[in-house]
């Protein structure tokens, strides 16, 4: 809906609802700039409560009391390290969900922007930094965690959005004042909290033959890279947003290195690691040596669907690297194995 057809259908309930000339003028100066960026327009509590299908009640309650509208758990990161991830409940889940899907989408964010994108993938993150001179790779520290309220409320006020209603939106999307691991709308908070700092940091990259692209909270560069006065800019610029950079995770690497970037080796050709190249090698090796029992039961792997999660290890090597041909080979040997198993 135009601004011109709202504006009709608002002046006719308006002045049924005895709306003075003033209020109508205010109400479509506000509503105005949030229809021409394609967002609902929201005035207050009831109108998002009807927007999103609860309670006025229910939102205020969720806003106040937030600790009761999550659940805990923690999950095994890939050092080893457990990692607490907030879920909302699904309520929670569902209004968030909304937010996501009819709000915050429809805000662009910075092309160097990898993850919570459509069309966008860690295939298209590395790919922009393969067979490079020089390669840094940078990490935020607890990301999430680290993302202030303040910056939240200041995304829904920019959309256009009053204070209150900002800050309303800022409490059902945060916990604790910062993103919760496990809210659909904190992925693309975050990228739309870093959107200025992606334009700044790559300003200076265009400007000095640098490649970068950020995979979430992974920072990549590649090229001539001048990493002390790189890393000194990165780390002015996250500052301002109350971040900083993990100096254990900070590395640069040199073309006669094993460059990584998000878990993906770069230097002349992207593809998986070395270790598990090697490791699908060999479960395939005595996959067809032994036959499936006698392996499973070798190694004691009680992994459900262990075949499905071992092709798609293999389609993933492939998805990065399409003309892997030991990974084709490799695939049709398990997609055998499969079949010989479902008859």
């Amino acid at each position: 809906m135009n601004f011109a057809q709202y504006e009709k259908k608002f002046r006719l309930k308006a002045l049924k609802s005895g709306f003075s000339e003033d209020n109508i003028v205010a109400c479509l100066n506000y509503a105005k700039p949030i229809l021409e960026k394609g967002l609902p327009v929201i005035y207050n509590t009831a109108n998002l409560a009807a927007l999103v299908g609860y309670r006025t009640t229910y939102l205020k309650r969720a806003a106040k009391f937030t600790k009761f509208y999550y659940r805990s758990f923690t999950i095994k990161k890939s050092n080893g390290k457990l990692r607490t991830l907030m879920e909302p409940l699904p309520s929670l889940k569902e209004i968030q969900t909304w937010i996501l899907e009819n709000m915050l989408s429809e805000i662009p964010v910075s092309k160097f922007a990898k993850a919570y994108v459509k069309h966008r993938s860690l295939k298209e993150n590395v790919k922009h930094h393969n067979n490079k001179e020089g390669v840094l790779t940078c990490d935020i520290a607890t990301f999430y965690d680290s993302v202030r309220f303040k910056d939240i409320e200041k995304i829904f006020n920019e959309l256009g959005y009053s204070e209150v209603m900002s800050n309303l939106l800022a409490k059902l999307t945060t916990f604790n004042g910062s993103l919760p691991q496990g809210a659909p709308t904190s992925p693309y908070l975050s990228n739309l909290v870093l959107r200025e700092f992606d334009q700044k940091i790559s300003d200076y990259c265009i400007n000095n033959n640098i490649r970068y692209t950020r995979y979430a909270d992974d920072l990549t560069f590649s090229g001539e890279v001048k990493s002390l006065k790189l890393k000194n800019l990165v780390e002015a610029e996250l500052n301002k947003l109350g971040l900083e950079l993990n100096p254990d995770k900070t590395k640069l690497r040199k073309f006669s290195q094993r460059q990584m970037v998000t878990g993906i080796v770069v230097n002349e050709k992207t593809q998986i690691p070395k270790f598990e190249r090697n490791f699908i090698r060999n479960e395939v090796h005595f996959l067809t040596r032994f036959g499936l029992k006698d392996h499973l039961r070798k190694t004691k792997n009680k992994r459900e669907n262990y075949l499905l999660h071992l092709l798609g290890k293999i389609n993933f090597a492939l998805h990065i690297n399409p003309a892997d041909k030991k990974m084709e080979s490799y695939r049709s040997q398990v997609q055998k194995i499969i079949q010989t198993d479902a008859g």
